[in-house]
């Protein structure tokens, strides 16, 4: 088969297409899938500049994907052979297989096709998580979202507004912007414009709003304390512009008795009822047309490496996907 490896810490040129590896066995608990879409997430930039740090090099890359079960393990229940199955957390989808943990998996139902399954895994479960869980939304609370028209943002965009909140976006061009009105953003803030801590100042009349999802990190955090009302929540959850430096916890005093938190799905997903139950309600959800993927771009599993400096460059929104 082949598989796309990160040879060494770097960047986009550190990836490798290698073929002629052998298919994987399905071990215990695991299950077997040819691969048909494969999400591309910020994360596995991380794994491949060693942000992250890897246990061996070269680096497997790819946490999510999306296709038909070919070989069941001992003790995996509930995925017949020749079946849809999506899976995420799971280090190494950049492949024509994968044997994953079936505790990873939830079967695809019929109607959801492979991309909006890849779609529905990594940066559906985060929203969902995100907006149920992390800081619950409800009507009445203001809700400030960072990359509103990326893959992340756009469906947390569309479950705010499910869970009747009010949504502030942020976006760095004029078609970024309209994707986020699209989605539901009931204002929206171009950060190459404006200064957005005081615009969302502006549009809460001084209040500040409840919640902040950054996914951006190094240059929005501090900016993002600034937009938030007393005792509300910052939630940092993805590095996109770099890591967060670190910070004294008494600047969240100083900024109003702030809560923050740094989430991350495997604790989102850490029960088959969890996983399940978070997958059901994406699933449901697209069906029923309440919830729109995107998919911004397909690409060959050969060029990975310009889908990695695509979504790097903030060229991309919605979803990228790689197709073996």
């Amino acid at each position: 088969m082949k598989a796309v490896v990160a040879v060494q810490p770097g960047g986009p040129d550190q990836l490798r297409l290698d073929s002629d590896l052998a298919v994987p066995h399905a071990g215990p608990g695991q299950i077997l899938v040819r691969l048909r879409a494969i999400g591309v997430n910020f994360i596995d930039t991380y794994h491949r500049s060693g942000l992250y740090p890897s246990p061996q090099w070269p680096a497997p890359l790819g946490v999510e994907g999306v296709g038909v079960v070919e070989a069941v393990g001992d003790g995996a229940a509930g995925f017949p052979i020749g079946s849809r199955a999506a899976y995420c957390m799971a280090r190494g989808s950049y492949a024509e297989y994968q044997a994953v943990p079936a505790a990873n998996a939830v079967a695809v139902p019929d109607g959801i096709a492979d991309e909006q399954a890849a779609a529905a895994m990594v940066q559906g479960l985060t929203a969902h998580y995100l907006s149920h869980s992390t800081f619950p939304l409800s009507p009445g609370a203001t809700a400030l979202i960072h990359a509103a028209a990326g893959g992340t943002g756009l469906l947390l965009v569309q479950m705010a507004k499910l869970l009747g909140a009010r949504v502030i976006g942020t976006v760095g061009t004029a078609a970024k912007a309209e994707l986020a009105r699209g989605a539901g953003a009931d204002e929206v803030i171009l950060y190459t414009e404006q200064d957005f801590a005081a615009e969302t100042r502006r549009l809460t009349d001084g209040r500040g709003v409840d919640v902040v999802y950054d996914s951006v990190g190094a240059s929005t955090f501090e900016k993002s304390l600034d937009c938030l009302r007393p005792r509300g929540m910052m939630v940092s959850f993805g590095n996109a512009s770099g890591a967060v430096p670190p910070i004294q916890p008494l600047l969240l005093s100083q900024k109003g008795s702030l809560y923050l938190t740094r989430p991350n799905l495997a604790h989102f997903m850490q029960t088959r009822e969890e996983l399940d139950s978070r997958a059901a309600s994406l699933f449901a959800w697209i069906a029923a047309g309440q919830l729109k993927t995107r998919v911004d771009r397909a690409y060959p599993l050969a060029d990975a490496a310009q889908a990695h400096r695509d979504l790097e460059a903030r060229k991309t929104t919605g979803k990228l996907v790689l197709v073996p």
